[in-house]
């Protein structure tokens, strides 16, 4: 590789090295040949008013960008319709960002209109982005249309909007990245302090159809959300993000939720971590989905939360101290009812091996409420019962309440074990066809 000192606007067709030093480039500089690599050994390129890009590369293949450093652009480095990039090692900051303490974020906005970031990908496949520095900036690593990247080692920490987006990135790995205190917050009236501290930032953010991903070892802590996925646009559109393995990975210290997963089927979490949140796992309208072997401590509401979710298995969870440890109930909302049809109630859960200490209640199941704990008022139009749950295995020990069933039907209790529950073992309201039997405390047959 032969150095050179850039020029603005430069367009790259061999491989380059570049001498050390600070390149004030407004314009940027292009990639435009296949099989280029460009190594800044940490020479800086400079923007000007977080506008334009640093590097930008279109339509191009086997290229590498290793070791830049970029500040004060609208996007550090940009790729269009490329494959097989490798972007390495690399520190990007500074890049345009919504002020601060001001509103919500858009989480579909198409990639035509994608807010600032250290990297963004549109139509990429079978890259790697690893071990890049994406700090102190709205986002990190924005994905649009992507397919196959594995994203590795990468830092994307202290963005007022997210570490890491997708949107329809499917096929992909996002291993061992850190995004923590990805953070943001909306004020609202009644003077600077009242507002939403999260305002729809997030550590990961996957929508439009992110499916098939595998998320393992990533920290995600004190972020808005932990890891967010949305599989329902505002306009209506369905587009799950559906069969994503969520493994090893730590959601802890959001003033929201650790692990959100809405209107999405087939996902996985495995070994996670979702303490003092305020929920550990949100997955309202959700289907097919495991929870197991995960760690929930000390989450302000519930440990797992879904509005109408069917078919679930929740597993060899711990839940220890939580407002609930799981949280299921059904509400009717006209919308959501002619979207998805197959959820108009809490059904088909099987929650076994889990334990439950110290929790306000261990597992509450209820019909026709307001996140779980609000009767809805009597003309609220009435859904389905909660139906065919059943509870099997768990040690439910030392909380206010074991388990309490509000207007539900055919659950079956078997085989948990139950004691020192503070105010009962079981509470039962409206709860016909309840079947308990071989648990020790309680008497089995029908109540």
């Amino acid at each position: 590789m032969r150095r050179v000192v850039l020029t603005d606007g430069l367009a790259l067709r061999e491989d380059l090295t570049l001498s050390p030093g600070v390149y004030y480039l407004p314009a940027g500089l292009s990639i435009d040949a296949d099989g280029v690599t460009l190594d800044g050994r940490g020479a800086a390129l400079i923007g000007t008013d977080r506008q334009g890009t640093g590097i930008r590369i279109e339509g191009r293949a086997n290229v590498t960008v290793r070791n830049v450093r970029l500040r004060d652009y609208y996007h550090g480095i940009s790729a269009h319709g490329c494959r097989n990039l490798t972007l390495s090692g690399n520190q990007i900051a500074s890049t345009a960002e919504v002020p601060a303490n001001t509103r919500f974020l858009d989480i579909w906005l198409p990639p035509e209109q994608a807010y600032g970031g250290a990297i963004r990908l549109w139509e990429v496949s079978d890259s790697i982005i690893e071990g890049n520095d994406l700090q102190h900036q709205q986002t990190g690593l924005l994905t649009y249309h992507c397919d196959r990247l594995a994203v590795l080692r990468n830092v994307a920490s202290y963005n007022s909007g997210w570490g890491f987006h997708l949107f329809r990135t499917c096929n992909s790995r996002f291993e061992e990245n850190i995004a923590d205190y990805c953070c943001r917050f909306e004020p609202r009236e009644g003077g600077r302090h009242h507002g939403h501290i999260g305002a729809d930032a997030a550590g990961f953010l996957a929508v439009s159809g992110s499916c098939r991903n595998v998320f393992r070892r990533n920290a995600a802590r004190l972020g808005g959300d932990g890891f967010f996925l949305a599989g329902l646009s505002p306009n209506g559109e369905i587009a799950g993000c559906d069969d994503n393995l969520f493994e090893e990975n730590d959601g802890s210290l959001s003033p929201n939720i650790a692990f959100e997963a809405t209107f999405c089927r087939g996902n996985v979490f495995r070994d996670n971590y979702a303490d003092r949140c305020n929920y550990g796992f949100w997955l309202g309208f959700s289907w097919d989905t495991v929870v197991e072997s995960n760690r929930m401590m000390m989450n302000r509401q519930a440990g797992i939360a879904v509005e109408n979710g069917h078919a679930f298995t929740v597993r060899r969870n711990s839940f220890q101290g939580n407002g609930h440890g799981v949280l299921l109930w059904s509400k009717h909302v006209d919308r959501f009812a002619a979207l998805y049809p197959e959820n108009g109630t809490s059904y088909d859960w099987r929650i076994e091996e889990n334990i439950f200490t110290r929790n306000g209640k261990g597992i509450r199941i209820a019909a026709n409420h307001d996140h779980g704990i609000r009767p809805l008022p009597a003309d609220n139009t009435s859904t389905p019962r909660p139906h065919g749950h059943v509870i099997q295995k768990n040690d439910l020990q030392d909380n206010r309440v074991g388990i309490e069933l509000a207007g539900t039907t055919g659950t079956l209790l078997e085989e948990n074990r139950l004691s020192g529950n503070v105010e009962a073992d079981l509470r039962l309201e409206d709860a016909e066809g309840t079947v308990a039997r071989n648990n020790p405390g309680l008497v089995g047959g029908y109540l």
